[in-house]
């Protein structure tokens, strides 16, 4: 009851106001409407007249929020979205379903991490970000698999000619510093943008109680940490070479190192064993390029290799469980303090051609093919320590805009996977123009086979008198899903507002389940030992159905041209069933993280007293219900309040500009006590403060940030 009046003041704050003010709407053209989005079809569209439903978050709303990090920004400007802190990546969660099923694209390329499920979202620099776009719902037509929940674009800034050099420092509570620079430089037909970033965070406890029920005595002094201390650190660099005003061709890559600080606990052993810390090394390379044809036709393609792995790296003696290079699961290897040793070495090669054509009738067609080759190699996880997957695709997408308020979008794709066969996935949205309203519905299809980690990966969490065991599943099914969604927008001047309705339905989803013992493969079972461990197995498993239902509403009012006022409302149920072989019954289970109500709002004002300077101030609030879990709890429901400031000094003579930024998060220090070892429904350590200095110098053209990009990262808005 608590947590849903918090969360009704909240919609109320960030529906009720507006509405009673709507007589007073700013008759001039919204700005964010006028955006040009590319995710949802590939091609150029204003998002006023997008035939898919598509979120945008802008460059100016991510500049006045001040985030730290990517999660910040979509948890704090996008309610449909969740994040947990973990050692192994980013827990997020879209519409109730993990991130496994989120597709995220930087440049219309896909970020590379862990394809278990949990992707290192430290890589993403939101200092790089000129915007973001959010498309909901199966993708599998046009991105191919993970893509069943939704995609997310990161478009970055771009250098556009001329010298540009920039230094952004950070520093905030609990030892937070963040460190940007950025080097642009243009030689003729040549232009380089040379990147760096490096984060680190001391961490913080919000409680030192461990969890009764996974310990083997009361611990109430434990050294483990709420979110664990950890430096990261990237290296980018892109070359771009302009051969004519009609073809391109880049390269890029970049390397990415990070490491995790675990407190070992040594007066209580039993307690989740930290005796290693955690080291991820990351890179990747890419090379495209596009050249057009005629005034409307284009071709473009792109060749990536991405690497994700990580490493322990020992602080204590410790004995490890793991496959032996006979392929038996063997106990108790041991490694000593200094040693590091690997655990999971992720590699992908994409190669994409994709063409896009002009055809009569207002039509406009999308051709592409992709090849994409999945390697993992885990010695101590996996048996025979490797496992690959390919997956061959071709898709085709027609675009007709008949009279000038109807659009059809139609779309094809064919898979084929190297164990699971033949799969073609379609896609038909729909949108109608009626005055300053727009109606969109769309149904699509996704597709997405089994990891090699969901088939064949295995490993070992002790958490005092009980074991986890996580086991792969080779009898696993490929997942398909139907998405059906309808949604309405109004837009006049500078206020707009949509409401959107949807259903998942998933056919065969993936998830872990607790199953019995009795499951374990042979040479396992005798990990309990002296039969001192309570083993609980959680393996891989196909659901007979799952599906989740829901709806989203947002609103955007330009009150002045100074003061903003939005927010968003999102409302999720799901359902989801098992087979029970040892019950002969089918049992319904909980699709981990999901929370029935979720909420945002934001007050933004700026104002400029001179040209020197211009002083924003923003006052945001989020809120979630409680989240649900099959095992280890649930999340509690939180509300977090956030202030923000800028303050714009305006332009030197000599090309320099300079920005302060400054703000309080969690304004009425919300911290959740929870014990270690359980759910968490915000892992905020509660008040903090933080400090940003932001210094740059351009000569000759600025910094684009607000660069047309399409799936592969180039176009022109004449398109």
């Amino acid at each position: 009851m608590y947590e849903m009046t918090r969360l009704r003041y909240l919609i109320l704050l960030a529906f009720g106001i507006p509405v009673l003010l709507t007589a007073q709407t700013n008759p001039e053209l919204s700005e964010q409407m006028e955006e040009v989005v590319v995710t949802a079809t590939g091609t150029p569209h204003t998002l006023k007249n997008v035939p898919v439903q598509t979120e945008i978050v802008l460059h100016k709303q991510i500049a006045q929020l001040g985030a730290a990090t990517f999660e910040d920004i979509l948890a704090q400007l996008c309610p449909g979205f969740d994040f947990n802190a973990g050692d192994m990546g980013s827990q997020m969660t879209l519409n109730g379903l993990g991130n496994n099923y989120i597709l995220v694209l930087i440049d219309g390329r896909r970020l590379h991490g862990d394809n278990g499920g949990e992707n290192d979202l430290g890589r993403i620099d939101p200092n790089d970000i000129d915007h973001i776009e959010i498309v909901k719902g199966a993708g599998s037509a046009l991105y191919g698999s993970d893509a069943m929940a939704g995609v997310i674009n990161i478009i970055t800034r771009k250098h556009d000619g001329g010298f540009m050099a920039e230094n952004i420092s950070r520093i905030g509570s609990y030892g937070d510093w963040r460190q940007h620079n950025g080097l642009g430089l243009t030689i003729g037909k040549l232009t380089s943008m040379t990147g760096f970033q490096r984060q680190h965070t001391d961490g913080w406890q919000n409680t030192s109680v461990e969890d009764p029920a996974q310990t083997e005595f009361p611990i109430y002094d434990s050294r483990n940490k709420t979110v664990n201390e950890y430096t990261n650190f990237q290296v980018s660099q892109r070359f771009t070479y302009t051969w004519n005003d009609k073809s391109s061709l880049y390269a890029d890559g970049y390397l990415y190192r990070k490491r995790i600080f675990r407190p070992t606990n040594g007066r209580y052993p039993s307690c989740d064993v930290n005796t290693f810390d955690m080291k991820y090394r990351d890179a990747g390379l890419a090379l495209g390029g596009e050249t057009r044809i005629g005034e409307t036709d284009r071709l473009t393609f792109d060749v990536s290799w991405d690497r994700h792995a990580y490493y322990y790296h020992y602080t204590a003696t410790t004995l490890e469980d793991g496959y032996d290079p006979l392929g038996n699961f063997t106990h108790y290897f041991p490694y000593f303090a200094g040693q590091e040793h690997l655990q999971s070495d992720q590699q992908r090669l994409i190669a994409d051609m994709k063409g896009v054509f002009g055809l009569p009738r207002r039509n406009r067609l999308t051709a592409g093919f992709e090849y994409r080759y999945d390697y993992l190699h885990a010695p101590m996880r996996v048996r025979d320590g490797e496992a690959d997957d390919w997956t061959a695709a071709c898709y085709l997408q027609d675009e007709y805009t008949g009279p000038d308020w109807l659009s059809i979008t139609t779309g094809l794709r064919l898979n084929q996977n190297q164990g699971f066969g033949f799969r073609a996935t379609p896609k038909l949205s729909i949108m109608i123009k009626m005055g300053h309203f727009r109606l969109r519905t769309g149904w699509s299809q996704g597709f997405k086979t089994p990891t090699p980690k969901e088939l064949k990966y295995q490993y070992i969490r002790t958490m005092g008198a009980t074991t986890f065991l996580y086991l792969g599943n080779p009898d696993l099914k490929a997942q398909t899903s139907d998405y059906y969604s309808a949604s309405l927008e109004f837009s006049r001047g500078g206020f707009s507002a949509s409401v959107t309705g949807y259903r998942n339905e998933l056919d065969r989803m993936i998830t872990l389940v607790n199953v019995p013992v009795s499951v374990i493969p042979d040479g396992t079972a005798e990990y309990a030992g002296d039969g001192s461990s309570t083993i609980v197995p959680r393996m891989y498993k196909n659901m007979e159905d799952a599906s989740t239902i829901g709806c989203d509403a947002s609103l955007t009012w330009r009150i002045t041209s100074e003061l903003t006022w939005g927010g968003g409302y999102s409302y999720l149920d799901t359902k989801a069933h098992v087979y029970d072989t040892g019950r002969s019954r089918l049992e319904r289970v909980t699709i981990d993280g999901m929370a029935h109500h979720k909420g945002n709002v934001y007050l933004t004002w700026q104002h400029c007293f001179a040209d020197a300077y211009r002083l924003g101030a923003g006052l945001y609030g989020r809120s979630s219900s409680t989240r649900y879990y099959q095992n280890n709890g649930n999340g509690k429901a939180y509300q977090i309040w956030r202030l923000t400031s800028t303050h714009d000094l305006g332009r030197g003579r000599n090309g320099m500009t300079y920005r302060l930024e400054a703000g309080i998060d969690n304004l009425l220090d919300c911290v959740d006590r929870t014990p270690h070892g359980l759910h968490y429904g915000s892992t905020s350590p509660g008040r903090t403060v933080y400090c940003t200095f932001n210094i740059r110098f351009s000569k000759g053209k600025k910094m684009d940030t607000r660069s047309l990009e399409t799936t592969s990262g180039r176009y022109s808005e004449d398109d």
